[in-house]
């Protein structure tokens, strides 16, 4: 075993430094899940910058320096505060705000956040199954991105006013009828948030035959 060690120790090296980079640097993050939709699609696999806010200690939530702050409009990877899930969602709401959903429609401080026109699509939500959907421009904070609202659902379409803790932030996904967000979960602690999600690396349709999404192959996120 020993010996081993010696003859490979380059090789493990690379592994601990790799290791490593993806624990403190950046990292990249399957995503199964459609509550990103539009934006995020089931099978992105995406970049995360773990340095877009604080320098933690390698394999820990320990922050040992803060170097950025997060922004209404970011796309976040953290750890849920109820179970310890990774999630990606929008960060829709900084410390102190207040945040309110009426009949879908956001509210950051009582301002109502403005919506383009929606348009008519069919949304796959699993394999083989096909659902109505309304999709639309949010423009957050001067930050336009893709929303979407699922035909029938609204499960969380009103919450609130709800006011942000100092030190939280307050995350939605995309596909607001088909989300476990800030509404289900609560705010987010900054200690648990991983990092900013900046754009795809590949992708392939896990929901049909698994083909490659090559326009979306190291594409930027909106």
């Amino acid at each position: 075993m020993r010996q081993w060690l010696k003859n490979n120790r380059g090789f493990l090296a690379l592994l601990l430094g790799m290791g490593l980079l993806r624990t403190a640097v950046a990292d990249w993050n399957p995503v199964p899940s459609g509550s990103m939709r539009p934006t995020i699609l089931e099978g992105d696999v995406v970049l995360v910058d773990r340095l877009a806010y604080d320098l933690k200690l390698p394999l820990t939530n320990l922050v040992l320096a803060r170097v950025g702050e997060p922004r209404r409009g970011d796309i976040v990877t953290f750890d849920s505060p109820r179970d310890g899930t990774r999630l990606i969602k929008r960060l829709v709401a900084l410390p102190g705000d207040q945040v309110e959903l009426r009949a879908g429609r956001l509210l950051i401080n009582g301002q109502e956040q403005a919506v383009s026109a929606p348009q008519e699509v069919i949304e796959p939500v699993a394999p083989g199954v096909q659902w109505p959907a309304l999709r639309a421009r949010e423009n957050l904070a001067g930050h336009e991105h893709a929303v979407q609202f699922l035909g029938g659902a609204g499960h969380g379409r009103d919450f609130g006013p709800y006011t942000v803790p100092t030190d939280h932030y307050f995350m939605l996904g995309d596909n607001r009828d088909n989300s476990e967000d800030s509404r289900f979960i609560g705010s987010v602690p900054r200690a648990l948030l991983i990092g900013r999600a900046s754009r795809t690396l590949v992708s392939a349709d896990i929901l049909g035959d698994w083909r490659p999404h090559f326009e979306r192959f190291v594409a930027p996120m909106r």
